[in-house]
């Protein structure tokens, strides 16, 4: 099962937040299974303005180096799911963001890695590893 990456999940991990070590073991198992977590480059650039807004441009340029040596397949967006984010944002309660994860779960039958309450609109339809 594909596993999909919320930027909550990340940020978690690179700001070594209380239970950061759950999503560092998910980074060993993807590593060992050889099958990289997925996340949108909606979600990658979330991640990015959210450091660069906060930090500078030096440490967003130094996250990205990070992201890029983690066991992550960064996806593009295309029509197929950003419809299916669209769906999302128009009958649910989340961030655009956040469809986006959603949609690629959806969409690759995998499990959304998070631990942002927005998740539990679409437990109903994506499967959820709650972090915390």
């Amino acid at each position: 099962m594909k596993r999909i990456l919320d930027t909550h999940a990340l940020m978690v991990f690179l700001e070594r937040e209380p239970e950061f070590e759950k999503v560092e073991a998910l980074f060993v198992a993807a590593v060992e299974k050889n099958n990289p977590l997925l996340m949108t480059t909606v979600n990658f650039g979330e991640v990015y303005y959210i450091v660069l807004r906060e930090c500078g441009s030096e440490k967003a340029h130094e996250i990205e180096k990070i992201i890029r040596s983690l066991p992550i397949e960064i996806v593009d967006v295309d029509v197929t799911l950003a419809k299916e984010a669209g769906r999302f944002k128009a009958t649910r309660k989340m961030s655009y963001a956040d469809c986006f994860t959603a949609a690629l779960a959806k969409v690759h039958k995998g499990e959304v890695i998070t631990g942002d309450k927005e998740f539990k609109e679409v437990e109903d339809e994506v499967k959820v590893l709650w972090i915390r």
